[in-house]
């Protein structure tokens, strides 16, 4: 009977993730992981914070060692995978070879959403979703240089506040009227918006690119107002898009991603897929969702593993977040989509810690906990019991009764 194997396409979080827990699960045939960058899997969310500051080294960002890989016998293969055979059960390679396998998993991630404005092209502007990536806005990120980050979201603010730490005069532009206005309710945009320009970042709002000017390098921004902005550097941070054109091509059901069950299966029974690139319906938020953090890919990736080893694990964790910048811990327990009420535990116009927590039609569905880990494992633990009933008048006696809020 010839050895088995499970080829991994993808080596980020969900990738790694899977071909440790081939062997945990006892998968016993063999596993190869393939990626298309040169370094071991490594943790992405430090990119844009110690990693960009330069307080972490890649190596140490490394998820698993050398060693690991190697101990449980988990080949590392530098390449693409251009093409699935399904019929044949085989992976075309950019190095030319195929590979066959028995169990596929699609660990193919995001990249990063492009700014498509003239001089989109120049020199010196950047996107950050890989470390060579951040090795290139190093290179450039001087003291004194002028940065204009495009996007006020997460990894935007993260960028600006590990730029301000370099010492670079750092320029926000938000094409919304605030920044995170698509995750989070006002009293918390306004709260970030406030903590960064007391760091000294300018943060322009309903700011739309119009087109990015200079001779062969960057050199200013232009908005739609005409107002232009000096930049030696422009991080561009406008989203991510998922990698489906791999599974697509291979005929998999495609919605916003690839489209998994609670098991991580895809519409082929011999391929499952995790992280970023997946997309699936959770009950409790009543919609299609495709979660980009690093939890959800791990949890995925698990439950990608337990199937392809033939068992039942079925994808149950709770989806949570975390951003840090400056001193400021943002830990986010579920998902704020379809609030309809905010309740506030500390003064976000004052502290640099509070809790905001999303109700809809009386029930908790998320919470902002920015410097409260307290709340943020009380949240975590209220939303995984899907207690029902948790109205505006309890959150607040149990969050300063139990939580000293």
């Amino acid at each position: 009977m010839s050895v088995q194997r499970a080829v991994i396409v993808g080596a980020s979080h969900a990738g790694a993730q899977v071909a440790a827990s081939l062997r945990q699960e006892g998968w016993a045939g063999e596993v190869v992981l393939v990626g298309d960058e040169s370094a071991l899997p490594y943790q992405r969310p430090p990119l844009s914070k110690d990693y960009l500051a330069g307080k972490s080294t890649l190596a140490e960002l490394a998820i698993r060692s050398a060693e690991f890989y190697a101990r449980q016998e988990i080949r590392l293969l530098g390449a693409t995978v251009e093409r699935i055979d399904r019929s044949a059960g085989r992976v075309s390679l950019s190095t030319g070879e195929s590979l066959g396998y028995d169990k596929l998993a699609l660990c193919t991630g995001a990249r990063p959403r492009r700014l498509r404005v003239p001089g989109a092209h120049l020199a010196g502007v950047h996107y950050l979703r890989t470390a060579a990536d951040v090795d290139l806005i190093r290179a450039t990120a001087k003291p004194g240089s002028r940065a204009v980050v495009v996007g006020g979201g997460y990894v935007g603010l993260e960028t600006a506040a590990s730029l301000r730490a370099l010492g670079l005069d750092v320029t926000v532009l938000e094409a919304t009227e605030r920044v995170l206005e698509r995750v989070t309710a006002p009293e918390v945009s306004a709260f970030f918006d406030r903590i960064h320009r007391e760091e000294g970042v300018c943060i322009q709002t309903s700011a739309l690119v119009e087109a990015l000017a200079g001779d062969a390098r960057v050199r200013e921004v232009v908005l739609s107002s005409g107002e232009s902005v000096p930049a030696d550097l422009v991080i561009v941070g406008i989203g991510i898009e998922p990698n489906t054109e791999l599974a697509a091509s291979a005929g998999l059901v495609i919605d916003n991603g690839v489209v998994i069950d609670d098991r991580a299966r895809t519409s082929d029974p011999d391929i499952v897929a995790a992280g970023d690139c997946t997309s699936r319906d959770i009950a409790r938020y009543g919609s299609r969702v495709r979660l980009e953090c690093v939890p959800s890919a791990g949890e995925q990736a698990k439950a990608a593993a337990a199937t392809i080893s033939g068992k039942c694990r079925e994808i149950t964790a709770l989806p949570w977040f975390w951003s840090d910048q400056y001193d400021v811990k943002l830990q986010i327990a579920g998902l704020n989509t379809g609030y309809d009420e905010v309740v506030l535990s500390g003064d976000p116009n004052r502290d640099r810690d509070f809790t905001c927590f999303y109700l809809r039609q009386g029930e908790l569905i998320a919470a902002d906990c920015v410097n409260r880990p307290r709340d943020f494992v009380f949240s975590k633990r209220l939303l995984t019991q899907a207690t029902q009933g948790v109205g505006r008048a309890e959150l607040p006696l149990v969050t300063v009764s139990d939580l000293g809020a």
